[in-house]
């Protein structure tokens, strides 16, 4: 069985396409089989994306990564609502990444990076503000364990992490690794059983 978090996809292409609004802005994304939340914005990467713009209004430059960025709804808002942040946006399925392109160009935005990393194995240390990611829950516990930690290396002094996980995909345990990763954790929002949460790098 082929899964979104899969190098290769081996489902047959079904290409969709559809509009995804924040406010006043909109970018047009084309979706495909084997990608996560084809056809649609899922609800976590939406709520992640609102939490994280009324956290951190348009304000001074700042690196920013996208982790599992799937065809780019996060990183790709972000990015248009924030046209002076530097994005990057990574995926290990090359049919996401094929997709974030697409969409990167079709909406027009400069300021994004599309790049392969299996989990963060190909980013540099200390190298972002902000990581966010709503991570791959069905790759399984060691893969999302995995991601948390590293992340960790991969951002600046001071630098955060945001996470979107529904409290029955393993909520908890994701907050205690962060808690004990990080040494702090706290839940900035939740909505219809998914938890916002954010660790700062001290």
């Amino acid at each position: 069985m082929s899964h979104y978090y899969d190098e290769n996809p081996e489902v047959e292409s079904d290409e969709t396409l559809f509009t995804y609004s924040y406010n006043s802005h909109d970018i047009e994304l084309i979706t495909d089989a084997g990608v996560f939340s084809k056809g649609k914005i899922d609800y976590g990467s939406d709520l992640l994306v609102r939490t994280f713009l009324n956290a951190h209004p348009p304000g001074p430059t700042k690196s920013i990564l996208d982790v599992g960025c799937g065809y780019g709804p996060i990183g790709l808002m972000i990015a248009k609502i924030s046209p002076h942040h530097e994005i990057t946006m990574i995926d290990v399925n090359q049919r996401a990444l094929a997709l974030a392109r697409k969409n990167k160009k079709k909406n027009q935005i400069e300021n994004v990076e599309v790049a392969e990393s299996d989990g963060l194995s190909n980013v540099a240390d200390e190298s972002f503000d902000f990581i966010l990611t709503n991570p791959p829950i069905r790759a399984g516990k060691t893969v999302v364990h995995g991601i948390l930690n590293d992340a960790f290396s991969k951002l600046k002094q001071d630098g955060t992490l945001y996470v979107v996980i529904q409290k029955k995909q393993g909520m908890p345990s994701a907050k205690k690794k962060m808690e004990d990763t990080f040494g702090n954790v706290e839940v900035v929002e939740k909505s219809k059983g998914y938890y916002i949460l954010r660790s700062v790098k001290g």
